[in-house]
């Protein structure tokens, strides 16, 4: 069968490099016993690797011509390739409800979502690795008081410990990315409840780096009664880069109490 041509709008740049290609797949072994799922394989160059691992592995694939490309040359795979939208898909049903793996060469355009979604399933993903570009790597690893620390940072190193492995040029690529990549690992931490409201977590943490460039006291105002005395504290003197996780979760908890103070005046 013909090669696939890789679709812009789907943000499909193919691995050539073999070498890289095992690399990655090496990344999963930090959980040995759980079964994987690929994100976007392609042509397989990931997949390949991947189905050496002696467990279960399922690929999700978007794109109709990779689909029947892997059918076709990857015969391993029969009744293994979901032919679906990651992000749209339920993950519910996948490996029966067990945890698993999920790794991939992640489609450039929606990387970050991808690893919104793998918050919302944190409990079944104790371990994400892959590709993707080397900005959005950067900042999953940024740590507080980066220029690249933000949303995404503070989000995931809440849950996850984030290991930044190794950059990867534009050359080993069909087409070339106008972007260096890089490699990542995301391991699940011990933390099982982070000690404040976790969805009030999230609003204060984007709304927060929303006006980054803000003190607090000025950027989560949306957030917190005028004139509550909280705002006196000297942690909204800062601005977010300076918040580590930690300190995000004192801010949140602040944030509840503003809250909960002026629901019960009012």
């Amino acid at each position: 069968m013909k090669q696939v041509k890789p679709k812009k709008f789907l943000g499909q740049h193919f691995l050539k490099d073999l070498s890289i290609a095992k690399a990655i797949a090496d990344t999963v072994d930090k959980c040995p016993s759980l079964p994987i799922l690929e994100v976007g394989p392609g042509m397989g160059v990931l997949t390949q690797y991947l189905i050496t691992k002696e467990r279960t592995v399922d690929v999700v694939e978007i794109d109709y011509e990779s689909v029947a490309y892997l059918k076709e040359n990857f015969p391993q795979l029969d009744g293994h390739i979901i032919e679906d939208d990651f992000l749209k898909m339920s993950m519910d049903s996948l490996f029966g409800g067990s945890p698993f793996v999920l790794t991939g060469n992640y489609p450039y355009n929606i990387s970050s979502q991808i690893f919104f979604k793998m918050l919302d399933n944190k409990e079944r993903i104790p371990l994400c690795t892959g590709m993707i570009q080397r900005e959005v790597a950067q900042r999953l690893a940024a740590p507080p008081g980066s220029k690249t620390y933000g949303i995404l940072s503070v989000l995931v190193q809440a849950w996850y410990d984030v290991e930044y492995l190794f950059t990867v040029s534009e050359g080993v690529f069909n087409p070339p990315p106008k972007v260096k990549s890089a490699v990542i690992s995301m391991r699940r931490n011990e933390v099982t409840d982070l000690g404040c409201d976790e969805k009030l977590f999230k609003n204060v943490v984007k709304t927060a780096f929303n006006q980054r460039r803000k003190t607090l006291r000025n950027s989560v105002k949306p957030l917190v009664p005028a004139g509550h005395p909280v705002l006196a504290d000297e942690i909204f003197n800062k601005r977010p880069e300076q918040l580590s996780v930690a300190d995000f979760i004192v801010l949140t908890n602040m944030v509840a109490k503003a809250k909960n103070d002026d629901a019960a005046e009012n």
